[in-house]
C-alpha cells in the first residue's frame, strides 16, 4: 500500500512513472494546499484552480525537488507563488478591513440572523472568520505555522524570506488576529451579558 510510504519514497516512484504514487502525494497534501490557496484567493473556485495548478506545476518540476527541505515546504512555496501570480492576474479589488464601508458590510453580516447558532458559536468558526479578514500574507503565516505546523525556518523557505522576518511577521499577524477576534466577538460577549 503506497499511502504508508514517505513523501520521498512516493516522489521516487512518481519519477519512475508510477502515477498512483503521485496521486497519493496529492491526496496527502490536497486539503492543506486548498486551505492555503483559499487564504489567498478568498474564493472557493479560485482556490480550487490555484490548488490544481500547484499540483500540475509540482508534478512537472518534481525532478527539481532537491530534498533540501520537506516536500510540503517545497509544495507550499509553489502554492504561495501560484496564488500571488493568480491574484496579480485578476487584479482583485482589495479593500482594507478598516475601511468604513467594508466594516459596515461585515458588521451587518455578523449581526444578521444565524441559521446554525451552534456552528456560529464554535471557536473554529470565529477563528477562521478572523483569519479570513487578515491580509493574505498574515493569513498565510498563521495558517502555515498553526495548521501546517511548519517551523519558522520552513515558513522562511516557503515565502523566500529570512526566519527572523517570519518571526516578526508571525508576531504582528497574531496581534492583528487578536484584534479581529476581539472585534468579531464583541457582539457575542454582549449577548452573553
Amino acid at each position: 500500500m503506497q499511502s504508508k510510504l514517505s513523501d520521498i519514497e512516493l516522489i521516487k516512484l512518481s519519477l519512475k512513472g508510477n502515477q498512483s504514487a503521485y496521486a497519493d502525494l496529492v491526496k496527502r497534501h490536497q486539503c492543506f494546499v486548498f486551505t492555503l490557496a483559499m487564504r489567498f484567493t478568498k474564493s472557493r473556485e479560485d482556490a480550487e484552480e490555484v490548488a490544481q495548478d500547484c499540483f500540475v506545476k509540482a508534478f512537472r518540476s518534481l525532478e527539481s525537488f532537491k530534498q533540501e527541505s520537506k516536500f510540503s515546504t517545497w509544495l507550499y512555496s509553489i502554492v504561495y507563488t501560484t496564488a500571488m501570480t493568480s491574484l496579480r492576474k485578476k487584479r482583485l479589488d482589495t479593500s482594507s478591513i478598516d475601511d468604513e464601508e467594508t466594516y459596515i458590510q461585515i458588521e451587518n453580516v455578523s449581526s444578521g440572523y444565524d441559521t446554525d447558532n451552534a456552528e456560529n458559536k464554535s471557536r473554529s468558526f470565529y477563528l477562521n472568520q478572523a483569519i479570513e479578514q487578515l491580509t493574505p500574507d498574515d493569513a498565510t503565516i498563521i495558517t502555515l505555522f498553526y495548521k501546517g505546523e511548519q517551523s519558522l525556518e520552513e515558513i522562511a523557505q516557503t515565502l523566500g524570506i529570512e526566519a527572523n522576518s517570519v518571526k516578526v511577521k508571525l508576531f504582528r499577524a497574531r496581534q492583528r488576529l487578536k484584534e479581529k477576534l476581539e472585534r468579531n466577538l464583541k457582539y457575542e460577549v454582549k449577548e452573553l451579558i
